[in-house]
């Protein structure tokens, strides 16, 4: 089974959400994600400053085994990306809670209440491995 830390939010495209203090949210691609793309070789990250709609494709991760799009959970603007992941995209299997993609501020805050809890998420997971 995937590791899903209790203390994070999720996206039903897999990707995780932290809530940061100063209001902004960490985005990354969770354990079960990255299981399932297998090894990553590249990542093509979105650009600070950049404006998201919610649910929108902002960058794509390619893998031995396929490529793919992630997408933001909320939309505003795109405060940090993770610059080590473009030198070294594997670190995302390494770790995938620690090895986040970017940083956003939601033009919409309470958006994030919307997002799955580690329960409903493990719960889509279960759905999705019996199809």
């Amino acid at each position: 089974m995937a590791d899903i830390p209790g203390d994070l939010l999720y996206t039903t495209s897999h990707e995780w959400v932290r809530r940061e203090h100063d209001g902004t949210v960490t985005v990354g691609l969770t354990d079960f994600a990255q299981r399932n793309l297998g090894d990553v070789v590249y990542l093509e990250l979105p650009e600070a400053g950049t404006r998201i709609g919610a649910e929108e494709a902002v960058g794509t991760v390619e893998s031995v085994k396929a490529a793919s799009e992630f997408y933001t959970p909320v939309g505003g603007e795109v405060t940090a990306v993770n610059t080590d992941l473009a030198q070294e995209p594997g670190l995302v299997n390494d770790d995938p809670y620690e090895s986040w993609l970017f940083q956003a501020r939601p033009s919409d805050p309470g958006a994030v209440d919307a997002l799955l809890d580690p329960g409903a998420y493990r719960e889509l997971i279960r759905q999705e491995q019996e199809v």
